[in-house]
Parts: structure tokens; sequence; C-alpha cells
């Protein structure tokens, strides 16, 4: 999901106008289709709102009930100034002032209470939604996290659980409470004096209409902009991790003109969603008002004729204004139900992106092996590999590798840049999977085991060394659950990590930072390298783990490693004949295959390739 120091930050991708291409990490989505219904996307809330369903339906009925005792004050009125007003009658008035008093308390309390019973379930909604989020980004592939851009997955775990929050909360309420008022308030209206209710009911067409355009307007502004802004963390998080290549290149300023790129084309689409909204707006407000001016002068007119009561006027156009809140916020509220909508797609973008199953096969062996082998040891035979976004027709990155590793044994893999070394390594603990071919653990086929068991068998250490923002123990001590104090301090002997972590401020306690930044690289890959050692694996899988150490310091680290590799069997990436000498025998991988398997000396002699490989640093070794 992110990049580390030593990457170079990417260029600025260009934001899409529709989601779907590489630079939104997007699938194709809702963006593009016509036929998107925002009422079926909010509907896949559904699981999560239904928990606390009672209590959203009791703060919906809470709030319509305080919304139509706002209509009981345009009655009053009307009794008021039909009756003690026009009789003289001071206790009267009095007394309509203290109900019209008391409605309006009433009517602030239900509204308070509306507002308790809502927000501490809908806090519960987006904390479960964004643990849902985490727990199957966890689950999902490597192949997942090449594909998408960290910033755009960060947006949908902040920003677009905050819409959904605040749609819940508000818009998905106030859309029943408002229609609700406009239906009662109408049936108010018609009944007081129908003539004039016609009149009110004339822009309702041309409003249903308007709205329906507005709609499927916006919902288009508010996908690109929801995407723009995941972009524009992408550029912000990749800037701040790779803050030391952008100074060291003097690249702050094509990294500021590639940021203001990103927010111009958010503003333009921020100020494009705005117009849309004045407009429909500026349509909301000025058909009813239209209409309440043809009711007031039509209204005034019958009272003149003795038609109609002054009281009645009052309470009708009374009615009509308290109606003006629901009708003009239609527009605000499809606004944020259409961004709520958008939001739901991103959210279920990510969380309908299939997990791979724990194991294959149910019998323990994918669809036609033929059974396992006897023998220990680790063995890979006849596995290809292509990544699962390659084109058709490109070779595949392995293409039938065979390789056997005996039971204790430490085996060397060597190969030109480029080979498929770091691939291969992440199929062994199931980064990837194998496109065919089968890899046994002690005749026991990877695709059977759960994840769970083949992890706690085989242990990694990748050449670029990962830390997180914890100590150096909980950093240490997560390759094994079980390790205890013990088996870190072994752990960081053997990775030659005993003294500099000593030195630290807190020792193994000390908070490493982001990504372990505070260390240098050497110190970092020893870290990574305690962490794979810690838990004492069968299997042991090294990248090239000692690439960033200085000769000095990787010859103690070799010499301690031996006694891991004594007990487990590796695999290891190497580079450096010191590396290569570490190692029983050593595997040659070139054009997807295994090229060649012998002892290092038995391969100088048989292979130029391999003599090639190891030239550049083979000279230093025989001076």
């Amino acid at each position: 999901m992110s990049a580390t120091a030593a990457d170079p930050p990417r260029p600025a991708p260009d934001p899409p106008d529709a989601p779907g291409t590489p630079a939104s990490g997007a699938s194709a989505g809702p963006a593009g289709d016509t036929g998107r219904s925002a009422v079926r996307s909010l509907l896949r809330l559904w699981p999560y709102v239904r928990p606390v369903r009672a209590r959203l339906c009791a703060a919906a009925v809470v709030a319509v009930v305080a919304s139509c005792l706002g209509l009981v004050i345009p009655l009053i009125l009307k009794w008021v100034v039909d009756g003690p007003i026009a009789r003289r009658d001071t206790d009267g008035v009095w007394l309509g002032g203290a109900l019209l008093l008391a409605v309006g308390v009433l009517e602030a309390a239900l509204f308070g209470l509306r507002r308790w019973l809502v927000a501490r379930p809908l806090a519960g909604v987006e904390a479960a939604m964004r643990a849902d989020l985490f727990r199957h980004l966890q689950r999902l592939p490597v192949a997942f996290h090449d594909r998408w851009a960290s910033g755009q997955l960060l947006s949908r775990a902040t920003a677009d659980l905050q819409l959904l929050r605040m749609f819940l909360a508000f818009p998905l309420t106030f859309l029943l409470v408002n229609s609700t008022t406009i239906v009662v308030g109408f049936a108010v209206l018609l009944l007081q004096e129908w003539t004039l209710g016609l009149v009110l009911l004339v822009p309702v067409v041309p409003l249903v209409v308007l709205c329906s355009v507005f709609e499927a307007r916006y919902a288009l502004a508010a996908r690109r902009a929801q995407d723009q802004i995941g972009d524009l963390t992408t550029v912000v998080e990749e800037s701040v991790l790779g803050i030391r290549i952008i100074k060291g290149f003097g690249r702050h300023r094509s990294q500021a003109r590639a940021f203001r790129a990103l927010s111009r084309r958010l503003l333009d689409t921020e100020l494009h969603k705005a117009r849309l909204l004045a407009g429909i707006w500026a349509v909301i407000m000025t058909l009813p008002e239209l209409a309440i001016g043809a009711a007031l002068v039509w209204g005034t007119v019958q009272v003149a004729g003795g038609e109609l009561s002054a009281g009645t006027l009052v309470a009708f156009l009374t009615t009509a204004l308290a109606l003006r809140w629901p009708v003009e916020s239609i527009g605000f509220l499809l606004a944020m139900s259409n961004e709520a909508a958008t939001a739901t797609d991103r959210y279920f973008e990510v969380m309908d992106e299939p997990v791979p199953p724990d194991t294959l096969a149910a019998d323990g062996s994918p669809a036609g092996a033929g059974a396992a082998e006897t023998d220990d040891g680790l063995r890979l035979t006849r596995v290809v590999f292509r990544y699962p976004d390659a084109p058709p027709d490109a070779p595949p990155v392995l293409d039938g590798v065979d390789l056997h590793i005996r039971s204790g044994e430490t085996m060397a893999l060597v190969g030109a840049t480029g080979s498929g070394k770091t691939t291969l390594t992440a199929l062994i603990p199931r980064l990837h999977e194998v496109t065919s071919g089968r890899i046994t653990l002690d005749g026991r086929d990877i695709a059977a085991l759960s994840r769970h068991e083949l992890r706690s068998l085989v242990a990694v250490a990748f050449e670029e060394p990962t830390l997180f923002s914890a100590s150096v123990r909980e950093n240490v001590l997560m390759g094994a659950e079980s390790a205890g104090e013990e088996d870190l301090a072994r752990a960081l002997r053997i990775a030659q990590a005993e003294d500099f972590v000593d030195a630290l401020p807190q020792g193994v306690d000390t908070q490493v930072g982001e990504q372990g930044l505070s260390l240098s690289g050497g110190q970092r890959q020893r870290l990574a390298l305690a962490r794979a050692v810690v838990g004492r694996p069968r299997f042991l899988v090294l990248d090239d783990p000692l690439s960033a150490l200085d000769v000095h310091t990787e010859a103690l680290v070799e010499a301690a490693l031996r006694e891991v590799l004594a007990t487990t069997t590796a695999l290891v990436v190497a580079h450096r004949p010191s590396t290569v000498l570490l190692a029983d025998r050593v595997a040659l991988l070139s054009g997807g295959r295994i090229a060649a398997v012998g002892t290092h000396h038995e391969l100088l002699r048989s292979s130029a390739e391999y003599r090639r490989l190891m030239s550049g640093e083979q000279r230093e070794e025989e001076r």
C-alpha cells in the first residue's frame, strides 16, 4: 500500500474522467455506468445498518413528529387571529402565545432527541465498516495492492466513510422527514383552501423533472471528485514517504507542480459540482416563491371579497412558508445522497475484490496435480507464474521451474536482474499464487495448507526491509507469536543487531518511526533478518538480505547465520559470492527456468552465465 523511503515518488497521475484507469487504481465502476442507481447502491449498506435499525427508525419517527409539529403553529395562529385578536381578547392572545412557545420547545426537544438517538449507533456503523475494510485489505493478495494506488485506498477508509456516516445521520432521515412534512403540509393547505393549494402544486412537475436531471449529472461529478481526492492523497503520501529522494534530487518543485495540477483539476470538479448545486438550488427556491406570491395575491383578493377569513389566509401562508425548507432542501439532500451512493460504490469496489481461498484444493492438491512427494524439503515442480494483469500474449515470468532443496539444505538462487528471483521467493509463502505447477514442503502441497499454517512454517526476509511505527521489540517479534525474550536476544545476536539496538535511547523498546526511517538501511535490514529467524522457522526464504551491509558486518552476520541455516531448509537469493558460499548448492535461474544446479565451484567451471554473474566480485575475492 505504501512506498518505502528508497523508492522515488511516482509521477503524479493524471486524474481520470471516470474510474477504471491505472491512475485511479479503481476498477471499472459506476461513474461510467449510465444505468447506475443511487438507491441500489445505498441499499448495500443495509447489513451494517441492520443492527442499529431500531434506533434509526425511532429517530426517524421522532423527527417526523417534530417536523409535523411545526405545521401545528399555523393552525394556532389561525385560531388566534380569527378568535382572540378579532374579539380583542387579551387573555386569549396570551394563551395562544403560550401554546406557540410550548410547541416550539417540544419541537426543539424532539430534534435534540433524534440527534442523541443516532450519534452513537452511526459512529459504530462507521467503525464497523472501517474495520471490515482494513481486515479485507489485509487478506487481499499482493497483486491487488500492486494494482491499487495507496491514496485511493486511504480515501475510501477515511473521507468516503465519513460521507456515509453523514448520509445516515442527516439526508437518510430528512429525505423521509421532509417528504412526509411536504405531503402532510399540502394536505393541510388543501383542507384550508383548496384553490390556493392547487396554485402551490403547479411547480411540482417541473421540480421533479429538474431534480432527476440534476441527480444524474451530479452523480458523475461526485464520483470524479472522489477519485481525484484519492489521486491527490496518493501524491501527498508518496511525497512524504519519499521526502529524502525529493530533497536529494531537488525535485520539490516538480512535485509541487504535480500537486498543483491535481489540485486544480479537483478544484475544477468541485466548482462544477457547486455550479450544478447552485443551479438546482436557484430553481427550487424560485418556483415555490413564485407560487407563494401568486397564492398571496389570490388569497388577498379573496379576503377583500369576504370569501376567506384573515386567519385562514395567515395560516395558509404560514404553512406554505413552513414548507419552504423541506422543499428547498431537496437539492442539498439529493447532492449528499449522490455523494454517499458514490462513496458506497467506491467502498464496495474494494470489498467485492475476491479473497483467494485459504486452501486451493480440498483433497490437498490442485486440480491435475499428482500425488504428493514422499521426500522431505522444499520442491517446486513445473511451476509457471504470470501476473494476473499481464497481457495474454506476454511470456510468463516463471516457465516450468523445477527445483528440489533437500531437508536441512541451503540453496542459493542466482540470476540476472529481472530473471524472476524475487517472484519465485514470493510464491513459497503464497504472496502470489502459482499459475500452474505445485510447490511442496516436506511432501505437503502448500495449496492444501492454510495460510496461517504455511506462514508458521516459512519465514521470509526481503531485500527491501519494511518496519512499522512500533518498537524494535514489536517489529522483531512480529516474526513469531510465541517468541519470548530469549528468542528476541538470539535473533538480534544472529542479525548482529545487538550493539546498535543497545545504543538506542530505550533499547529494544525504542520506537523506530514510520517505515523505520530513523535507522540506517543496514540497521533496518538486520532487524528484518532478526524478524525472519526469531521463530526458528522450518523453512527460511531470504531475498538478498545482506545487500545493505558493509563487508565487515556482512561477514559477522554470515558467520552467525550459519547457526540458523544448519537447522533449517533455506532458499537464499544471492548476488555476492560471499552470500553464495553460505549455501550447500546453487541454482541458476535463467529464462524463467532453472538452467543449472550445483555447488559454487561446479557452476564456475560449467556455466558461462554463472561466471559472468559472479565475475564482478569474484575478481575481488581472488585478490
